[in-house]
């Protein structure tokens, strides 16, 4: 008699048994994610706007000194790398709302466990359990 099950659930099965999220819960989440998505995009217009004004670019056109020039130059090359670590968070943000549509939200993309809800509380575009974190952060 042939059985009709296949020998190993796909992932994407897996995760949605694993997740077990609730309505509530999954728009719980949706929501955490749209404000955060939200503060970082503000955060980004406003370091923009900081980094790209004409002093920030050491072109005031009042004569300045060769320190103060230096210190604009620096400014601004710390807002471009802010700005380059808040584009990756949204990317995490945006990815943790397509894995909310596809019910993958809350499984570790290392080990295929459920995340605990603190951690996704405390970091929800995270992709990883903390155990699976502690070993990518490692090296291992």
């Amino acid at each position: 008699m042939k059985k009709d099950h296949p020998k190993e659930p796909t992932r994407k099965a897996e995760s949605k048994k694993a997740v077990g999220l609730k309505p509530q819960e999954v728009e719980h989440f949706r929501k955490l994610l749209l404000d955060l998505r939200n503060r970082y995009m503000q955060k980004m217009g406003e370091l923009a706007e900081e980094a790209l004004t004409p002093e920030a670019a050491g072109m005031s056109a009042s004569p300045s000194h060769l320190g103060d020039v230096g210190s604009d130059y620096y400014s601004q090359e710390l807002s471009l790398d802010l700005i380059e670590n808040e584009r990756a968070a949204l990317y995490e943000i945006e990815e943790a709302l397509r894995r909310l549509e596809q019910g993958t939200y809350g499984v570790c993309e290392e080990c295929g466990q459920p995340i605990a809800r603190e951690r996704l509380e405390l970091l929800p575009y995270t992709r990883y359990c903390i155990q699976c974190a502690r070993k990518i952060e490692a090296g291992q």
